[in-house]
């Protein structure tokens, strides 16, 4: 028996008449890392949630050893030894590491559940598969890196010997990284078949024997990765050979746009959760901020956007205090955002394409005559929206929730991006999407930089953060740990050891992001 697992001449069609995947052939050898790439709205997604239940295919058939399998939900899949991380984790801020990890399998004594031997349990599994966690812990207290581990015994405690990873890496540092790839390898060592979908080719080559990559719903080949190169993965991925390099204009950076001054915040929490923030973005300016997620930076983002208030310190956009501003008067004034969770934040799901497009802007003089609509220039609008970002969508009128994560992210870049914002925030902008896409993405943010835009870019991929940034700081515990103007000799590496606080700057260089 050559193949653990194959799945043969799998399609998925919608009602809508979608093709999601169209006679997909895929295979995992036993023991092995197999890495699953593609565009977003490729169908590797779709796929795998075909594989773990979540979705029925329209035809193609399941084998599991050989024997035909047929998955109906996602109790057959962990019955069968499949079990699946998800991108955006599904555990309970509230409960215990231990609660989380025996959640439907809970050890009972007298009809109660017992926690003792849950707690011993999670024990035994840590120490098993060398997966260090305390069972006693709350899980919303704890770093991402330390709930992807529990994420993943989650799965096995459930019997799990097929895993499916999607996007694992997406909130990590680099050291975390490392450290995930080590216990993986340490799984496959002891007989476990892992998938890992990801849009990151580097650590595709680091951690995985095959590759198999998709694109428009169809399979382009499986590879063994020692094989291929990155450059060829990624034109396999996008149908063509892309340059992602990014140019940026050489420009002298203009008056300040963004405004933090002595900014604390506790939000009802006895410890600050920010304390004595102070920067400046500048007209031109692209500035990174840097950080594990949990550090601060998702309620800077909120402050900025006035979804949390201000209670100490000050806040300036455009030279105009952000408490005396609704957020009407702050988006005709120019502001941006693009949020960290597109589909609770970016978009209206129910609404089509072109009603999420000018959302922000659907009672200007542009698109409304005197309160009424007016549709032809808003389809004109969205068609050119959509063909200049490359949305893959059934057309302007459709509802956003039958695109891939992708294509939304592309359509609430679009909405910001516009030639008046003067002030963005961007919050992730390319998490979860395909490299094609957040070349894009990439393109457009700089854009606005070259024409004066003030952009505060925040975000988890170190990479990114090096390529777009002028100017980069790093926050740690609701503080800057760092702050750097010359980014031609900084290295992820080491923007991890500040990420994890392990280093931490001089008071009188971090003072610099204030003053220069």
């Amino acid at each position: 028996m050559e193949y653990l697992l194959r799945m043969e001449n799998v399609s998925k069609i919608y009602g809508n008449g979608i093709v999601a995947n169209k006679d997909v052939s895929f295979s995992l050898k036993e023991g092995e890392i197999h890495a699953l790439v593609g565009e977003n709205g490729a169908g590797k997604t779709t796929l795998m949630k075909i594989l773990f239940g979540m979705e029925k295919p329209s035809s193609g058939k399941l084998y599991l050893r050989d024997k035909e399998l047929d998955i109906n939900s996602s109790n057959d899949a962990i019955k069968h030894g499949i079990g699946m991380v998800h991108q955006h984790f599904m555990l309970l801020d509230s409960f215990t590491v231990a609660q989380n990890i025996t959640l439907g399998i809970e050890p009972a004594n007298h009809h109660f559940v017992d926690e003792n031997a849950a707690v011993a349990f999670t024990e035994q599994l840590s120490r098993q598969y060398n997966f260090a966690v305390d069972p006693r812990a709350v899980t919303g207290t704890l770093p991402v890196g330390i709930k992807q581990k529990i994420e993943i015994l989650k799965a096995l405690a459930r019997g799990a010997k097929i895993l499916i990873l999607d996007e694992p890496t997406a909130v990590l540092t680099p050291q975390e990284t490392e450290q995930l790839f080590e216990e993986l390898v340490k799984l496959k060592k002891q007989g476990y078949t892992i998938v890992f979908i990801s849009h990151k080719i580097k650590e595709i080559k680091a951690i995985s024997d095959r590759v198999t990559i998709m694109r428009a719903g169809c399979s382009e080949g499986v590879f063994n990765t020692s094989e291929i190169s990155e450059q060829e993965i990624s034109n396999k991925i996008v149908g063509w050979k892309i340059d992602t390099s990014i140019h940026k204009k050489e420009h002298a950076f203009g008056e300040a746009r963004i405004s933090v001054t002595g900014l604390s915040y506790y939000g009802g929490e006895k410890v600050p959760i920010l304390q004595d923030i102070n920067f400046q973005v500048k007209s031109g300016m692209i500035m990174g901020i840097a950080g594990v997620q949990g550090n601060g930076q998702v309620e800077l983002a909120e402050i900025l956007t006035k979804s949390r208030r201000v209670e100490s310190g000050s806040v300036e956009i455009n030279q105009d205090d952000i408490q005396s501003m609704t957020i009407k008067e702050m988006r005709e004034k120019g502001f941006g955002y693009i949020p960290e969770d597109r589909q609770r934040q970016g978009v209206a799901l129910t609404a089509a394409v072109n009603e999420n497009l000018i959302s922000n802007k659907y009672d200007t003089e542009e698109f409304c005559n005197k309160g009424i609509l007016k549709k032809k220039k808003i389809s004109e609008y969205a068609r050119k929206m959509i063909a200049e970002y490359s949305v893959k969508c059934s057309g302007e009128n459709g509802r956003i929730d039958g695109l891939s994560g992708g294509n939304m992210q592309k359509v609430v870049v679009a909405r910001e991006c516009m030639e008046e914002t003067k002030v963005l925030i961007a919050e992730q902008p390319t998490r979860g999407v395909d490299i094609g896409a957040a070349h894009i993405i990439h393109q457009n943010i700089v854009k606005l930089r070259d024409n004066g835009c003030a952009v505060l870019l925040l975000s988890a991929d170190m990479a990114e953060l090096i390529k777009l940034s002028d100017v980069l700081a790093v926050m740690y515990e609701g503080r800057f740990v760092a702050y750097y103007e010359n980014l031609s000799d900084i290295t992820e590496e080491e923007l991890g050891l500040y990420m994890l606080g392990i280093k931490k700057q001089d008071e009188s260089q971090i003072r610099r992001m204030r003053y220069e």
